[in-house]
């Protein structure tokens, strides 16, 4: 399936990525009307990874101008008290939205956004909680599909035909389900396996990775380094990788350059695009990958 993505991710500035086709936003940093425009109003599902003001801040003027009966649906993870009160203020202020729906989520959750497509939300250690506790979410997702059992696969069509209607096409069929997109969200890189045989990963990468940029990780919630994610993905398959929510600290040619070094270092054959500081890139997978 082809997917168009436009995005701006800066570190403590503003995060958000819209995926076109099927209507999805991950986070709502600031800027995010101002950039999509008329584009916003085919946001359906959002989808929040946590509750810092850089992953927020454009909700409420999103959900403003968009509300609809039922729509946009806004999942957030359960345990993030801010969102109850985000939700309550804005039905207030805006009488308008009183139909968009909240609804927290929680891992092990299969959202369906589409007959053949689910999102499902996945824990990560962004912000240090107990385990039980869910406040930061990753996302993934899946398209669905049924397919002909293997024992089944020498019948004909009239045949597989006549079994549906005597014993129901689940009889016969089983569910494939394809990994289109995974979403990290803000969180440092932990178990690299949930994004084996991912299409497109959006992975973080907030520090470049020297001794000094790592111990700036000690402090709140946690992020990751650039070699770290590259590292990751050298261990798993995916066919595209986006690199996002680097610190502005860093100047743009010395992202570039470093991501550059590390393809090379951990052999990155898979396409990798940069969201660079402050710029919104619109159909990210139509831009010249940076290690080709």
């Amino acid at each position: 399936m082809q997917l168009t993505i436009t995005a701006y991710s800066t570190a403590l500035f503003s995060t958000w990525y819209f995926i076109e086709e099927i209507g999805v936003l991950f986070d709502a940093g600031e800027g995010l009307i101002s950039a999509l425009l008329q584009k916003s109003r085919k946001i359906d599902q959002v989808f929040i990874s946590h509750a810092d003001r850089d992953h927020i801040t454009g909700l409420l003027q999103l959900n403003q101008l968009n509300a609809r009966p039922g729509f946009p649906v806004i999942h957030y993870p359960k345990d993030s008290g801010s969102f109850p009160v985000l939700e309550k203020f804005s039905k207030a202020f805006d009488p308008q939205v009183t139909r968009t729906i909240w609804t927290p989520v929680t891992e092990g959750d299969e959202i369906y956004i589409a007959k053949d497509m689910l999102v499902k939300p996945l824990r990560n250690g962004h912000v240090p909680v107990d385990k039980q506790v869910i406040r930061s979410l990753s996302y993934q997702v899946v398209q669905t599909r049924k397919k002909v059992k293997p024992e089944f696969a020498h019948l004909s069509g009239d045949q597989l035909r006549e079994l549906a209607e005597k014993q129901g096409r689940d009889s016969f069929s089983m569910e494939v389900r394809t990994n289109l997109l995974g979403y990290s969200g803000d969180t440092p890189v932990e178990d690299g396996a949930r994004w084996d045989n991912t299409g497109i990963l959006i992975h973080e990468a907030t520090f470049i990775g020297n001794g000094e940029h790592i111990k700036d990780r000690g402090y709140g919630n946690k992020h990751s380094t650039l070699e770290e994610v590259m590292e990751m993905v050298s261990s798993i398959r995916i066919e595209r990788l986006i690199l996002g929510h680097f610190s502005s600290r860093y100047e743009p040619g010395e992202i570039l350059r470093s991501v550059r070094e590390l393809c090379e270092k951990y052999a990155i054959n898979v396409p990798v695009n940069v969201i660079l500081p402050g710029a919104t890139v619109w159909d990210v997978l139509s831009q010249p990958p940076v290690n080709r």
